[in-house]
């Protein structure tokens, strides 16, 4: 069957490191996306494809530029509309405009490119070294700004110590752990058992960060160099955002990849993406262990590509924490050791999660593994904010059967997802649905639970070290806990560490 002439496909892609000691020395962010970017031409085997770049999208990171888009399409000579894509906007979703855009004809060639240099930012810090950054004409702005909807956490959450990922993750954990009957001790091994899986495929990984294949032991004890940061976690369990990397795409219409004679055995299709813009907070979700929005993203990907998980050759769930890949899999009925691995990366703590970017590195291993193993097909999946939006692509070596799909569950998502009001002015008695204790230089701090009482949630603090020092090693989903003032976590029963059943279903 011949393909229509606007099928979009990728055919660059390129990721770059840079593990650069001397701060004066290393490149910044836009360059390491320059770089990139030529990379990416190349590995499409022309460089032809940059003056024809219609569209230039990049997610936003913690660098200044107000238009990256711009500079990048000035510096490899392409006259480009510019697309900057807030955080809070799936890194998904530019995949998914740059493949719909191509298919409806309104571009030929889009360039997706995103980057970080914090590992530069963090030692020019430590040794009082400039690191300057390009700066552009003031009022610069992109063409097109792309802006989440609603917002990612709620005054409430940022009160009271839920702002950090880690933290927010971390209590995930325990109804995930909650609803297993593990104690804490066993979760951990099952944590360290996952984790140091992703370390041995990051090991093989030229552009992983880190090439350290760790054991599940070191990765879960705590030591200086390894601080534990909210229980369960230790550093070696988070998501390493203090890297220079930077990843490029290059999507063409099936005509432009033919027109420049880009050999057959680059092409990787895009088949199907689907993706949920609902925004619930974390302690509002009545089962904060599970993830009705991606679970309908797969079965809206997998029922439009005609197919299932088990059909699937290469896998990447975004991995930012254990908790993450855990709910996802769960979602897609897949376990933790499935034998195909549950990442091409290494994951965000070994292969390195630049901030807003991981994505467009998964992409890059899946497009290689796809070129590897003709007639395969891999899913690469978002996530955005606290496991709150989440989504998935479908690719393959194969030509489409059909057209490209695209699908909004947000609708979907909002069916299935059973939320609670959160009251920040909860008082009173109550249950405790997700702990974790907080450590400050690697010493047990502050607790912080999800409460809820009559049907409402709060979050809710104790700075009693010593309550601290008690809960970060015993099990406290299920257990009573007293609100005696609005956010205060000022008396729990049963610190008797023994396990009790969550009366909300985790």
């Amino acid at each position: 069957m011949a393909l229509d002439p606007r099928t979009p496909v990728l055919v660059g892609a390129a990721a770059h490191t840079q593990r650069v000691g001397d701060p004066s020395a290393a490149a910044e962010a836009i360059v390491l996306m320059e770089q990139a970017l030529l990379a990416a031409a190349d590995d499409a085997g022309s460089r032809a494809l940059l003056d024809r770049i219609d569209v230039i999208a990049v997610p936003n990171g913690t660098w200044s530029y107000p238009d990256p888009g711009r500079l990048l399409a000035e510096r490899v000579g392409a006259s480009a509309r510019t697309v900057l894509a807030e955080v809070g906007v799936l890194q998904q979703t530019l995949i998914t405009r740059a493949a719909s855009d191509i298919a409806a004809g309104r571009a030929r060639v889009v360039a997706i490119c995103g980057g970080e240099a914090k590992h530069r930012a963090l030692r020019a810090a430590i040794t009082s070294t400039e690191a300057p950054e390009t700066s552009q004409p003031p009022g610069t702005e992109p063409d097109e700004l792309l802006l989440p909807d609603g917002d990612i956490l709620t005054a409430t959450e940022i009160e009271r110590e839920l702002a950090v990922p880690a933290h927010q993750y971390a209590l995930i954990e325990s109804a995930l752990r909650a609803a297993a009957y593990r104690s804490p001790a066993q979760h951990r091994a099952e944590l360290g058992a996952l984790w140091s899986r992703f370390a041995a495929v990051a090991a093989s990984n030229p552009l992983a960060w880190s090439h350290d294949a760790l054991s599940p032991e070191v990765i879960v004890t705590p030591t200086a160099t390894n601080r534990m940061v909210a229980t369960p976690y230790t550093k070696l369990l988070c998501s390493q955002w203090n890297v220079d990397q930077a990843a490029a795409l290059l999507l063409c219409s099936v005509e432009v990849a033919g027109a420049l004679g880009i050999e057959r055995d680059r092409w990787v299709f895009p088949l199907v993406a689907a993706e949920s813009n609902l925004m619930v907070p974390l302690p509002c979700r009545r089962s904060i262990g599970r993830w009705p929005a991606f679970r309908a993203c797969a079965r809206a990907a997998f029922e439009a590509a005609g197919c299932g998980v088990d059909d699937v050759a290469h896998l990447d769930l975004y991995s930012c924490f254990p908790a993450a890949v855990q709910v996802q899999a769960a979602e897609l009925g897949l376990s933790l050791d499935d034998p195909r691995g549950l990442t091409v990366t290494g994951g965000m703590t070994f292969a390195g999660g630049p901030l807003n970017n991981y994505v467009l590195q998964a992409m890059v291993a899946m497009a290689q593994r796809l070129r590897a193993d003709p007639r395969s097909r891999g899913a690469v999946t978002s996530v955005s904010g606290m496991l709150t939006k989440p989504a998935i692509g479908l690719w393959s070596s194969e030509p489409p059967q059909g057209p490209f799909h695209a699908r909004d569950v947000t609708a979907e998502a909002a069916a299935a997802t059973e939320v609670l009001s959160l009251d920040p002015d909860l008082t009173g008695d109550g249950v405790i649905v997700a702990c974790t204790v907080i450590h400050d230089r690697g010493e047990p701090g502050r607790a912080v639970a999800v409460v809820e009482a009559g049907g409402y949630r709060s979050v809710a603090v104790s700075s009693d070290r010593g309550l601290a020092a008690r809960l970060a090693d015993r099990e406290c989903c299920g257990v009573a806990a007293r609100l005696d003032a609005p956010g205060q976590l000022s008396v729990i029963a049963g610190e008797d560490g023994e396990h009790t059943r969550p009366e909300t279903t985790p």
